[in-house]
């Protein structure tokens, strides 16, 4: 049985366009989409059985709104829904757990897909062992594919690049294949982004003052850049590279590397359990403040 593309919705614009977004993705993969909607039980909340009516009311109403949203742009994807009750952050990484992708919005009516910290959509990014794309709520089909020659949005252009953020310190399969999948669905160019810093003279020997040379030093990692993404080429022989180092603060680089492009993929390592769910000061950085799709992708 293939694992759906899941998209949580709350009937918020943002969830909207998650719902929209991954209606496509499900369409490229060829896989069902399932629509979750997760609400909260208040046992103890005074009038609670008529507070938990009026939640089921809206969710049914989120639901069928994105029903229709999806069904507009995806006439021909296989839907499911369901309403789900339970602790948010809990709920969504079960559905996370039997997902091929997940999506959230960028922002929601009960938080739960909000950029803040200590948002739901952040816990589930944190704690999740399967991929999660969260998108904005001005995400539109158009906004993946190039302009015409006219400069007008059209959906029948090809697809803008994809951006892998890789770190070469330490680049993880899980990541790079999913950026390499998600170009050759979109028959698009993968453009892969690593930033990475000079020593300070002050930290190097007397030896090794002749190897402060930024030039020497790009043409270096450019060159790893190419080794390590080699055999991925060799896998995916039509989907066209372009590899690209940058002597910056690895958020700063890729913020201006997403700019126009159809989807970004960064990694994200989990934690050991005795430090707690989180994110890295890259991957947060990234999904608070880049306006493309962000794609995170787990790693051990």
């Amino acid at each position: 049985m293939l694992l759906p593309v899941v998209a949580g919705v709350d009937g918020s614009a943002e969830s909207l366009a998650a719902a929209a977004w991954a209606a496509r993705e499900a369409v490229r993969r060829g896989r069902p989409l399932r629509l979750v909607h997760v609400w909260d039980w208040h046992p103890r909340q005074r009038d609670g059985e008529i507070a938990n009516a009026a939640q089921r009311h809206l969710g049914r109403r989120s639901l069928r709104q994105a029903e229709e949203r999806v069904r507009t742009e995806c006439p021909d994807v296989r839907l499911s829904d369901e309403q789900v009750e339970g602790p948010a952050v809990a709920t969504l990484l079960k559905a996370v757990d039997q997902a091929d992708v997940t999506v959230l919005g960028s922002r929601g009516l009960s938080g739960f897909t909000g950029f803040l910290v200590g948002s739901v959509a952040l816990g589930v990014v944190a704690e999740a062992t399967r991929p999660v794309v969260l998108v904005r709520a001005d995400e539109e089909a158009e906004d993946e594919h190039v302009p015409t020659g006219e400069g007008r949005a059209s959906t029948d252009t090809g697809y803008r690049d994809v951006v892998l953020a890789i770190d070469l310190d330490d680049p993880c399969d899980e990541v790079i294949e999913f950026a390499f999948e998600a170009a050759r669905l979109r028959h698009a160019r993968l453009r892969a982004v690593h930033a990475w810093h000079a020593p300070h003279p002050s930290g190097l020997g007397s030896g090794d003052i002749g190897l402060v040379n930024d030039v020497w030093q790009g043409e270096e990692w450019l060159g790893f850049l190419k080794a390590v993404l080699q055999v991925w080429r060799d896998k995916y022989p039509d989907v066209e590279v372009l590899e690209t180092v940058v002597e910056d603060k690895a958020s700063t680089a890729l913020l201006r590397a997403s700019t126009g492009v159809s989807l970004l993929v960064v990694g994200h390592r989990l934690a050991e359990r005795s430090l707690g769910p989180r994110t890295g000061p890259v991957t947060h950085s990234v999904i608070h403040h880049v306006r493309c799709p962000v794609a995170v992708v787990p790693h051990a």
